[in-house]
């Protein structure tokens, strides 16, 4: 017999507590919203007491930051890994982060909390802050990395990275927040693979064919 199996029920049930509580808080935060997210309400659908909860988490702003580390945040370190492994071709490298990251995201309560920062931002700067600091800056700094490998190789156009990065990064935001909102209602029925698709067509062909490159205008 193994030795979790001679642990008493108990003994192993608290040691789960805090991720049954942080997958409470999710499930919640993305529900109803930040505001409207109560902590008995969190401590119920864990199965736990309210006092019980105040023993991981001092406030509902740490159980929040919690979620976000503890489910984000691995995410982010995963596509920081990819980019320093990857010794391929950067467009694939630039297809792997975006198919990688909505396979992440797309069905579970992560898409949900780009939505609550987006909707909630305003109210809540501090959380703001917070989510600027540790995920979106990373984020952003992943796709920096990326477009700079590839025109360092060659293999990309030299273009401001620092502005190229909100332009990739924009529809992927739109697809988690239409997701959670329009897309499931949408007639025809949204199509998150398809759209990637051709948003990964557009960052590396662009629209132009290159015999038919506009002239470029002079300045006045």
């Amino acid at each position: 017999m193994s030795e979790s199996a001679k642990e008493p029920r108990w003994e192993r049930r608290k040691q789960d507590r805090p991720q049954e509580l942080l997958a409470a808080g999710l499930a919640l935060f993305v529900e109803r919203g930040y505001a409207a997210t109560r902590l008995e309400d969190v401590a119920a659908r864990a199965g736990v007491s309210k006092g019980t909860l105040y023993l991981y988490f001092e406030n509902k702003e740490s159980l929040f930051k919690s979620v976000v580390r503890a489910n984000m945040l691995p995410l982010v370190d995963e596509a920081e890994d990819m980019v320093e492994r990857h010794t391929g071709h950067s467009a694939d490298l630039l297809r792997e982060l975006i198919l990688s990251w909505w396979g992440a995201v797309e069905h579970s309560g992560l898409v949900g909390i780009s939505k609550l920062m987006m909707a909630e931002a305003g109210n809540f700067p501090e959380l703001a802050q917070f989510y600027q600091a540790e995920v979106i800056s990373r984020c952003d700094a992943v796709m920096v990395r990326m477009l700079e490998r590839g025109a360092a190789r060659g293999e990309f156009r030299s273009v401001d990275a620092e502005q190229m990065k909100k332009v990739i990064v924009a529809p992927i935001l739109m697809l988690m927040l239409w997701s959670q909102s329009f897309g499931p209602c949408s007639i025809p029925p949204l199509d998150p693979q398809a759209y990637l698709a051709s948003l990964i067509d557009l960052c590396l062909h662009g629209l132009l064919k290159p015999e038919h490159k506009p002239a470029q205008q002079q300045p006045d």
